[in-house]
């Protein structure tokens, strides 16, 4: 037989990792989230491999300009449960929202993040911050517009 066998490129966990700034002014939630979860696992380069950390580090700025479409603001409820009887806790998306617009943007990546330990150590490389300003200048960050 004439053929050659393929063979499936083993990628190695990053040394030295980059810092990308995200501006979420005007993006809606889940779209801006699923991109942000894209280079937080690494997704985005060539060498990348689902069993090697080779994801890089993100810094969302302007977290309380995120749009969320159609009547999310006013209709959805984020819910929690500590565990005990009665324990659910609902606060609306509005209220979460004007108190703590970062939560959100947290909330929507997490989901998306794989459950896993990689995927724990991959989310702890994302910084929301609710203005534009941030206090991450000493990891040099790369401004990265999504489009």
């Amino acid at each position: 037989m004439g053929y050659q066998k393929q063979r499936t490129y083993q990628g190695v966990p990053l040394k030295k990792r980059r810092w990308f700034v995200f501006d979420a002014s005007g993006k809606i939630l889940g779209r801006f989230a699923s991109e942000v979860c894209r280079v937080l696992r690494g997704r985005h380069m060539p060498s990348y491999t689902p069993h090697a950390d080779c994801g890089e580090g993100v810094i969302i700025l302007n977290a309380s300009k995120v749009v969320l479409t159609g009547n999310k603001r006013s209709q959805k409820v984020y819910r929690h449960y500590s565990g005990y009887m009665g324990g659910l806790k609902e606060i609306p998306c509005e209220v979460l929202f004007d108190r703590h617009p970062e939560r959100i943007l947290e909330h929507a990546v997490r989901g998306m993040m794989p459950k896993t330990k990689q995927g724990r150590a991959q989310l702890k490389r994302m910084r929301v911050f609710a203005g534009g300003e941030h206090n991450m200048a000493g990891q040099n960050p790369v401004v990265l517009d999504l489009g």
